[in-house]
């Protein structure tokens, strides 16, 4: 803890002095799973925050700094027979990151966003001094941090709760011959107590699936019902699930135990599916044999890496958007028929009380507070190659989304107009917030998330690096040469959390 507090008092005296010196200042964290631009500016530094402080078996608590990824997370709990009730499907993202941002997964329909599993954070606000918040202790900080994405504090500790781990997660896959039944099935094991987990993926029209998960110490009768997905010659998640319930094949479901944290990190390799759209760039090959010699470049770091070096994320569509149920299968057929962009993901989620930055609906439950459950679609392929068809796409999809109720995650690529972006969100609650807490010299969350499409242009005509990243496959090329060289396929390589029989 000394550590950390010397590390924070040099934090603290950095930011008082951008305070003073009335400066904006971006928080540098060293790494990102955000698809958005990367603009380095002046910056705080707070990559030394990456450490498990304390694990409190009693109490079934953690307190990490706001660095530490989820792999180490879970590996540093999972030795004393606990583990968060959620956790980021990517290994990569951070316990900080899953605070300001939004993170929603499989089993938010039932503890929420991740940061409803958070009990206090410290912050150093943006005039140097440090906090504590809570739900008893600046709850109004607390709550509109949670996904404010940094624009009211730099946070530099958390206390997160923790619960009992199993050894399996028995998951049952049941597959769906039409969106509409795909959404309702969703729905409807949100309301299975014995459900742990809950997402699904839609192949096609015709062809969906429903994955359940129940953490479970019961031992499968067969070695053969243990399946693992870390391996380099294991299959790819979403392959393994999609070829199991195809259009043909049994219309039961179908049970395997998965060990913990195999089950957390399922998506891992491919980064859901969006390492295939890498083959199709590069036009190689995809077989077992082409995934297995490839596997250390499709892990979601690597990916990551390399989306951003390349270049290639200006003409991604990697979009996470949250709905009501009654819309969710207008927003799908939009997608497909504008689009056409498959798989797509399905995750329920609880949303937080209003206010909030969070992803919402209007609908609210009987307390007056907690709006009801939405359904988030992941819609992640490439979009137009054109640069500015690619922003039209954006714009529309935004357009369509507001229509039919939704919001969006804000990681990544957003082009809403700032009247457009504040008649979603409360801004009269928000300002008073950055007010009250001195943040008023930080950049707003819509500053901070919206991309600047002229300076994009600029950069598109003026920058010789741009230029050359966009003649194919050299921007591709220079993405792995980066990614190499950040060595961080050696995390996966290390990890401890993957299964040993």
């Amino acid at each position: 803890m000394d550590r950390h507090k010397t590390a924070v008092a040099r934090i603290a005296a950095g930011v008082r002095a951008f305070y003073e010196r009335k400066e904006p200042f971006r928080i540098f964290h060293g790494s990102t799973n955000s698809t958005r631009p990367i603009r380095r500016e002046r910056e705080i530094d707070i990559s030394s925050l990456r450490n498990v402080l304390h694990v409190d078996t009693a109490r079934r608590r953690a307190l990490v700094e706001p660095n530490v990824p989820m792999d180490r997370l879970v590996e540093a709990t999972l030795r004393h027979g606990l583990v968060p009730p959620v956790v980021m499907e990517f290994p990569g993202i951070t316990a900080g990151g899953g605070f300001a941002g939004t993170a929603g997964e499989s089993s938010s329909f039932k503890h929420g966003f991740f940061d409803r599993t958070i009990d206090s954070v410290e912050m150093v606000l943006a005039d140097g001094s440090v906090v504590r918040a809570s739900e008893t202790e600046n709850a109004d900080l607390f709550r509109g941090a949670a996904g404010a994405v940094g624009t009211l504090g730099v946070t530099t500790m958390i206390e997160l709760q923790l619960v009992e781990a199993k050894k399996f997660v028995k998951a049952r896959y049941l597959p769906q011959r039409s969106v509409r039944d795909a959404i309702a099935a969703v729905r409807e094991e949100t309301g299975n107590l014995r459900n742990d987990y809950v997402d699904g993926m839609l192949f096609a029209r015709d062809h969906g699936v429903v994955v359940t998960g129940e953490m479970t110490d019961e031992t499968p009768e067969m070695p053969s019902q243990i399946r693992t997905f870390s391996g380099a010659w294991d299959p790819w998640f979403y392959m393994h699930v999609r070829d199991k319930t195809k259009v043909g094949a049994s219309a039961s479901a179908q049970t395997e135990y998965i060990p913990l944290a195999e089950y957390l990190f399922r998506y891992d390799r491919a980064g859901f599916w969006v390492g295939a759209s890498a083959f199709d760039y590069f036009k190689f090959p995809f077989n077992r044999a082409t995934r297995w010699f490839l596997d250390d470049f499709l892990h979601t770091r690597m990916l990551y890496k390399a989306l951003h070096a390349s270049g290639e994320s200006s003409r991604y569509i990697v979009q996470d958007l949250a709905l009501p149920y009654a819309t969710a299968e207008s927003f799908i057929d939009y997608t497909a028929d504008k689009l056409g962009i498959w798989p797509l993901w399905l995750c329920p989620l609880q949303p937080s009380p209003v206010p909030t930055l969070h992803p919402h609906t209007l609908e609210l439950k009987s307390d007056g507070v907690t709006p009801e459950q939405m359904l988030n679609i992941g819609v992640w392929g490439f979009g137009p190659a054109d640069p500015e068809a690619f922003v039209a796409a954006n714009r529309d999809l935004e357009h369509r989304l507001r229509e039919l109720g939704g919001m969006k995650w804000f990681y990544a690529h957003t082009y809403y107009s700032e009247k457009e972006f504040w008649s979603l969100y409360d801004r009269e609650w928000y300002d008073a917030l950055r007010t009250k807490y001195n943040a008023t010299s930080l950049p707003s969350v819509y500053d901070k998330i919206r991309i600047d499409v002229e300076a994009d242009r600029r950069e598109r005509t003026e920058s010789w690096g741009r230029k050359i990243r966009d003649i194919w496959p050299l921007g591709g090329l220079w993405g792995i040469r980066k990614a190499i060289q950040s060595k961080e396929y050696m995390i996966h390589r290390k990890s401890t959390w993957k299964y040993k029989a």
